[in-house]
């Protein structure tokens, strides 16, 4: 597939998909103390702003993969990104506590259509890529610490 004019912008796009996936949460948790505070959450209430969230992404996940598989990756990776977008925006408009948990839901939806997409756009147009990274990291670190070492491959 060497041949997917603008590769480098693509692959841009697609990490940037992932990114703000990835650090939606730790962005939410820095500022969950200043959104009660101005938004006038009750105490008992305050972790729907993650929850919403959370549950809605977990929930509608493998939908968000059926979608994919069914309609099309780029057309669900351009819904997932607006339907994410927009409501990473109304949330930052809201101005009442259930404004901002329901955008946080309507993002974790949006978050559950785009995440499967942008991988299965990143397995398919850049094969070669996640193809030469499973062999060369599992294959050498059980050879030198062991077949355990083999299930944490991430982390490292």
């Amino acid at each position: 597939m060497s041949n997917i004019p603008n590769r480098p912008l693509i692959l841009s796009l697609l990490a940037f998909a992932q990114l703000i996936i990835s650090i939606d949460y730790t962005i939410v948790y820095v500022a969950v103390p200043d959104i009660g505070r101005d938004l006038g959450f009750a105490a008992h209430n305050l972790q729907w702003v993650v929850s919403g969230y959370a549950v809605a992404f977990g929930g509608f996940l493998l939908l968000g993969g059926r979608m994919s598989d069914l309609l099309g990756r780029r057309r669900m990776f351009t819904a997932g990104l607006i339907l994410y977008g927009a409501s990473s925006l109304a949330g930052g408009f809201a101005t009442e506590p259930g404004l901002l948990v329901g955008a946080r839901a309507v993002q974790g939806f949006g978050g559950a259509v785009l995440a499967p997409a942008t991988l299965s756009l990143i397995g398919t147009l850049f094969a070669e890529a996640g193809n030469a990274t499973g062999p060369s990291r599992s294959g050498a670190r059980p050879a030198a610490a062991g077949w355990r070492s083999a299930r944490c491959w991430v982390a490292f």
